[in-house]
């Protein structure tokens, strides 16, 4: 494989499970050495420890804003300038309009927008001079709403737009950042698992998930991360502001 990230310092929030580790995994493969940054660290340290030394974690709460200098800090004393960033951490509230406490209302903005906001902004800062890619991990329910998921659609759905408006700015401002989103669509993590007794069982509750999406089947964490690969490799120089759906044509689906 071609190590097209090669020297990189990357830092991937939510990077201790699930499409986080998915990711990490993927830019190490292509060279990168990479700061899993959560605020799982029995899981963050058990994921840098079983990867190679081009890894390490960073304890961060991406929704308190003092903590972002000092992890971009220390990512940059351990592996050089910070040029990638991938805003990937996220929480999942279920909740309607007729349900939804204001409390899950916060929660879901503060962590899904403004712990993405926080570092963007904090990535543009660092990135000033020497240039870099941002990722935003948005969702596939920010763009197909959903009545029951009322404070996650809309968290993501003003993720799509902090993407645009932060491509634009590095634009107009000709500085050397890109910044793009990508849209999961239903992917098989281990979130899934809670769901296996409601449906009757892991096979049941699969196929059902999979059904969501136009193709099929559940997507998987590989698909996604080569998506982020992409998006923050040489090949993608000429892409910036775009939202992606990597969601198997889940919105295409009534």
């Amino acid at each position: 494989m071609t190590r097209t990230l090669e020297g990189c310092c990357a830092l991937v929030t939510g990077g201790a499970s699930g499409i986080g580790a998915g990711i990490v995994r993927r830019l190490l493969a292509d060279g990168a050495r990479v700061v899993i940054a959560d605020i799982d660290e029995a899981g963050g340290r058990a994921l840098a420890a079983d990867l190679s030394g081009s890894a390490m974690f960073q304890n961060l709460d991406i929704a308190c804003e003092d903590q972002w200098a000092a992890a971009i800090s220390i990512a940059e004393d351990n592996f050089g300038p910070l040029s990638i960033l991938i805003n990937n951490a996220a929480v999942s509230i279920p909740g309607s309009i007729a349900d939804t406490t204001l409390d899950g209302w916060n929660q879901s903005l503060s962590v899904n927008t403004t712990g993405t906001f926080l570092g963007c902004r904090a990535a543009v800062a660092a990135m000033r001079e020497k240039g870099g890619a941002i990722v935003n991990i948005s969702s596939a329910r920010g763009r197909r709403i959903s009545a029951s998921q009322l404070s996650y659609s809309c968290s993501k759905g003003m993720v799509s737009q902090l993407t645009e408006c932060v491509a634009l700015y590095c634009a107009e401002q000709n500085l050397p950042i890109r910044c793009n989103a990508i849209c999961p669509g239903v992917v098989d993590t281990p979130i899934l698992a809670s769901f296996y007794e409601k449906f009757g069982g892991r096979e049941a509750a699969l196929h059902a998930f999979g059904a969501a999406n136009a193709i099929g089947r559940l997507g998987t964490i590989e698909e996604i991360a080569a998506a982020v690969a992409f998006l923050v490799s040489p090949d993608s120089s000429f892409l910036t502001g775009a939202v992606i759906d990597v969601d198997g044509g889940f919105r295409l689906r009534n």
